[in-house]
């Protein structure tokens, strides 16, 4: 069940930098930094799946704990984005309205929530990983 677990972060990982990819999501550091996260969680979750040492599953949960605060940040900037927009059309709106007009904007607001959906996946799989037990050794073959 963990290498499943393990596989599905992994797999998401790199579908969504596929997919930041192809939104062009790159034109500020802000639409940058999802790459950054995505590939540091790649990384580490690639490293596991051959040698999972508490050092490798500690810097996976450190990434997935980013991917997970990445996302909440991802959520406000995108309705922000679509907030801001409302507003110059509609300089008078707010409240339900503005929400309303918000959530239903070009920029896709529960997108970063898959951010926050592989964060916590990831934080899933780490839970009682063998590695991070007293005494365990370098490279424990149950935690695979």
């Amino acid at each position: 069940m963990r290498s499943l677990l393990l596989g599905l972060v992994l797999f998401g990982a790199a579908g969504l930098i596929a997919e930041l990819f192809l939104m062009e999501h790159y034109d500020s550091w802000t639409q940058t930094l999802p790459f950054a996260v995505l590939g540091w969680g790649l990384a580490v979750g690639a490293a596991l799946t051959y040698s999972p040492t508490r050092r490798r599953v500690r810097g996976f949960q450190a990434a997935m704990g980013t991917a997970v605060l990445t996302g909440l940040v991802g959520l406000w900037l995108h309705y922000r984005g679509n907030a801001t927009f409302e507003l110059e059309i509609a300089p008078s709106a707010s409240g339900f309205a503005l929400l309303w007009g918000a959530l239903r904007g070009a920029i896709p607001i529960l997108a970063p929530g898959a951010f926050v959906q592989l964060g916590l996946l990831g934080i899933i799989w780490s839970r009682h990983h063998p590695a991070l037990r007293p005494g365990a050794s370098t490279q424990d073959e149950e935690g695979r």
